[in-house]
């Protein structure tokens, strides 16, 4: 059964956030990291991931996207605190 992933990333200074969804997590993340997507998180070196969630249907992750973009920038903190307290970068296999 196919998974599709929520994905929080940062930068070195735990300033800002990026909150993207795909289908194939550890090669999203390396697009990341080698920065070869023009754009915000290129911009602001957003390639630390440090939260996760996995869900078994694409519509239900999508529409969980989109609820953590309209969240308050407090809140997603929260949230990732509460599963990564010290803000560490998740490594993937």
């Amino acid at each position: 059964m196919k998974q599709y992933f929520i994905y929080i990333l940062t930068n070195k200074k735990r300033t800002l956030n990026y909150i993207g969804v795909t289908s194939n997590l550890i090669k999203r993340i390396e697009e990341h990291k080698s920065h070869v997507m023009k754009g915000f998180t290129q911009k602001y070196n957003l390639d630390i991931l440090i939260y996760v969630e996995a869900y078994e249907d694409v519509k239900e992750a999508i529409e969980r996207e989109k609820q953590l973009k309209r969240w308050h920038k407090q809140w997603k903190w929260n949230l990732i605190k509460s599963q990564n307290p010290k803000l560490e970068e998740i490594f993937l296999n």
